[in-house]
């Protein structure tokens, strides 16, 4: 380690000190200061001596996004991973000096990005450092450990599936983002966990784990020079890289499509939801007093007072914008009994149409504006949440003064702008609806299945309700086609899952679940395939218009 004389790269560094105040608030928010390192990690500190406590936390530029097809949650094993061991200490050790300090470490892994956590005394700060910077800098993912990891994150991903919620937000999820680095959860699929290998996570945390592609945000009991002295000198020390970062593309689902799950419960678990907006998005401050009216306001929002007050349908349902990186989901998300699933729906789906509609009272705006400005020091008055504040303002480039802002921006919002961005971000019209209930009781049952079944030749026929055939020449001039390309559906059985889904005779089919289908031997053979109920995705060319088309047992409009 170099020792504290040696600060020359201090000269190079860009350092800004400016103090946060909050117009009409008690909380006194510490002064920020900003240290760019040679290595390019930018390290924002804030001191408070309230209490005898230092917490650091560490992003880092490599989340979920950053997965490699097939290797869902290789950004999840990998944060999990540094704290299995290094070249000095096993875990074991690791945990053991850890609870000796009275301190804590942690690391996870989010959609975006990964943190790295440390909270420790002042006085063992120096101690704290050397086995955060040590779990850090000389992970090696020992092969047993890993092998353990990845049966407790199937474990947990199994533990999940038996969760209505958690069943529901990931169905919304990989219906949502249609071929999306966002499509998949954090913590990766029982399908990709096995095939992430000790290779692939030492390969994901040496493109990563860099400085450059760093933050550090440091608060609580330590100073400025302290910080100079004693917390510099162990980052400046980390080897910069070159990091590529995978290109962003998203497609979004089109609905109305709804997925319904049958579980045997007693509450329906319902997501409504649409293609949401990005945190840099210059919409985002009108879309959160738009959408604290509409569902984020607690007891001051319209669909609780509808849905749960006047009717009594649900303990609980909120609305909120996942805004990210990159443009997230809309959502809202609700619990109640099976037998009133359809009436929430459609209260739900009211509400989003007449925000849109109607301009929203004097009330309610000003109401919403002094709980947004009024509450905002909740969202850091904790170290913890100051560390991670501070990350997310420099992540997305808020810039240091954003808290001095925060209350204008709100208060600049107009009905106006409610009414605009409602329009523009809500779609009762073209949204994903996620429905896991006991579909009899809630009365969302079809007797239609999707099922392949042992012995049959026209699979078509007897399990998607339609008849298809080759395009041939013919085929393409009774049906006016452009070209041969995929194949031609001649009937749809009436009632049939196809039928219900709105596919015509004369449609053509070019995919079926993301693979090219050019004759009907092939479609069979993927068919041929399945087992038990399932849902198919094809993509539909007609009238010279292509579109992604959902069908299954569970997939029908209500």
């Amino acid at each position: 380690m170099r020792t504290s004389g040696r600060f020359i790269f201090l000269l190079f560094t860009l350092l800004f000190v400016l103090p946060w105040h909050l117009e009409g608030n008690a909380l006194a928010i510490p002064a920020v200061q900003k240290t760019v390192l040679p290595n390019q990690l930018v390290v924002l500190h804030a001191e408070d001596h309230s209490l005898p406590f230092v917490t650091l936390e560490l992003l880092i530029n490599g989340g979920a996004r950053s997965d490699p097809a097939g290797q869902e949650g290789l950004a999840f094993l990998t944060a999990r991973g540094l704290l299995l061991g290094t070249s000095l200490h096993s875990a074991d050790r690791i945990n053991e000096d850890i609870d000796y300090l009275g301190a804590s470490i942690g690391s996870s892994a989010g959609r975006d990005y990964s943190t790295m956590t440390l909270r420790v005394l002042k006085k063992d700060i120096d101690k704290g450092l050397d086995i955060f910077t040590e779990v850090l800098t000389k992970p090696v993912f020992p092969e047993e450990e890993i092998a353990r990891e990845k049966k407790k994150t199937l474990a947990e991903i199994q533990s999940e599936d038996d969760q209505p919620g958690d069943v529901a937000e990931k169905e919304f999820i990989k219906t949502m983002f249609r071929s999306s680095p966002y499509g998949h959860p954090v913590n990766g699929t029982k399908e990709s966990i096995p095939k992430i290998t000790r290779e692939s996570i030492d390969h994901f945390y040496k493109t990563y784990y860099r400085p450059n592609n760093c933050i550090l945000a440091l608060s609580g009991d330590i100073s400025a020079e302290e910080v100079r002295t004693r917390i510099l000198p162990r980052f400046d020390a980390l080897p910069a890289g070159e990091v590529h970062q995978p290109d962003f593309t998203s497609a979004f689902a089109k609905g109305p499509l709804t997925i319904k799950i049958n579980r045997e419960i007693t509450q329906a678990n319902i997501i409504i939801g649409n293609q949401g907006i990005s945190r840099g998005n210059p919409d985002f401050y009108a879309v959160t007093v738009m959408n604290y009216v509409l569902g984020g306001g607690g007891f001051a929002s319209r669909l609780l007072e509808e849905i749960r007050n006047k009717r009594g349908l649900a303990y609980s349902v909120e609305s909120f914008f996942d805004a990210e990186k990159y443009p997230g989901s809309f959502q809202i998300v609700l619990q109640t009994k099976n037998a009133t699933a359809r009436e929430a729906i459609s209260l739900a789906l009211q509400q989003m149409d007449l925000i849109r509609k109607e301009p929203i009272s004097d009330k309610e705006l000003e109401g919403a504006k002094k709980y947004l400005v009024g509450s905002f020091p909740m969202r850091i008055d904790t170290q913890a949440k100051l560390t991670d504040f501070l990350l997310r303002v420099q992540y997305y480039d808020l810039g240091l003064d954003f808290p001095e802002k925060y209350p204008s921006l709100i208060r600049a919002v107009t009905k106006e702008d409610v009414l605009r961005v409602a329009k523009k971000y809500l779609h009762p019209e073209d949204y994903v609806l996620i429905v896991v209930a006991d579909l009899k009781e809630a009365g969302m049952n079809t007797e239609s299945q999707l099922k392949r079944t042992s012995g049959q030749n026209d699979f078509t026929q007897h399990d998607l309700g339609i008849s298809i055939d080759n395009v041939s020449p013919g085929l393409q001039s009774k049906y006016h086609l452009e070209d041969s390309k995929g194949i031609v559906v001649t009937a749809v059985r009436t009632d049939s899952p196809a039928d219900v889904a709105g596919i015509k005779a004369g449609d053509v089919i070019l995919q079926i679940d993301r693979k090219p289908v050019s004759s009907v031997q092939e479609f069979k053979s993927i068919i041929g395939l399945w087992e038990d109920t399932r849902t198919i995705e094809l993509l539909v060319k007609r009238q010279g218009k292509s579109s992604y088309v959902v069908i299954g047992s569970y997939l029908n409009t209500l």
